[in-house]
C-alpha cells in the first residue's frame, strides 16, 4: 500500500515528493517474485539475500528500489508483525486512475506513521502534511481509531503539535 508523502496529498493538498513509500505485505519466500517484477537491468534492487533478511524481520525491515533511467525512489517496508501495520492493511483503500491504480494506506495509518517520523526525527513537513490532511479530509476521519492508537503508540505530544500547527 501507498503512504508517507504521496498518500498524504491524496488525503491533503499538493506538494514536491521525490519517492513514494511503499509498505509490502510481502513473505520471504515471495522475495524471487520481487526480483522478477524489478529486473536490475532496469532497476536497483537489494540482492535476495539482503530482501530475505529484511522481510524476515519482525519491524522495520526495509530496503529501496531505483528505476535506473529516471532514478525515481520507492522506500519499501516490509509489514512484518508490527501492529499498525496489521491493523492498517485490512483498511487500505482502491484508488483507481484510470488505466493505472493501486493500493492506498488508510489517512489514520499515514498520520500516525508521520507522528512517529516526527517523534524521530522532527521534520516539520510532517507536521505539515497532517495539518493540510485535517483540513482537507478530517472530518472523513475515524477520530476514535486514531485517538486510541495516538494513545497506544505513545504519541501524544506530536499529535498536539499537528493538530496545532499553524498551515
Amino acid at each position: 500500500m501507498v503512504t508517507g508523502g504521496a498518500a498524504a496529498i491524496i488525503y491533503g493538498e499538493p506538494r514536491l515528493t521525490l519517492d513514494v513509500d511503499l509498505v509490502l505485505a510481502l513473505p520471504r519466500r515471495a522475495v524471487g517474485d520481487l526480483l522478477n517484477a524489478f529486473p536490475v537491468r532496469d532497476y536497483y534492487v537489494p540482492p535476495a539475500e539482503v530482501l530475505e533478511e529484511e522481510a524476515g524481520r519482525e519491524t522495520r525491515g526495509h530496503f529501496n528500489l531505483v528505476h535506473h533511467a529516471t532514478g525515481l525512489r520507492a522506500d519499501c517496508y516490509f509489514a512484518g508483525r508490527d501492529p499498525l501495520h496489521e491493523w492498517a492493511f485490512p483498511l487500505r483503500r482502491w484508488i483507481d486512475l484510470g488505466n493505472l491504480g493501486g493500493w492506498i494506506a488508510c489517512p489514520e495509518y499515514v498520520i500516525l506513521r508521520k507522528l512517529q517520523y516526527y517523534s524521530e526525527g522532527r521534520s516539520e513537513k510532517h507536521l505539515r502534511d497532517i495539518a493540510r490532511m485535517l483540513a482537507v479530509s478530517g472530518s472523513r476521519f475515524d477520530q476514535a481509531a486514531l485517538s486510541g492508537w495516538v494513545s497506544r503508540l505513545a504519541l501524544d505530544p506530536e499529535w498536539k503539535a499537528a493538530c496545532e500547527y499553524d498551515l
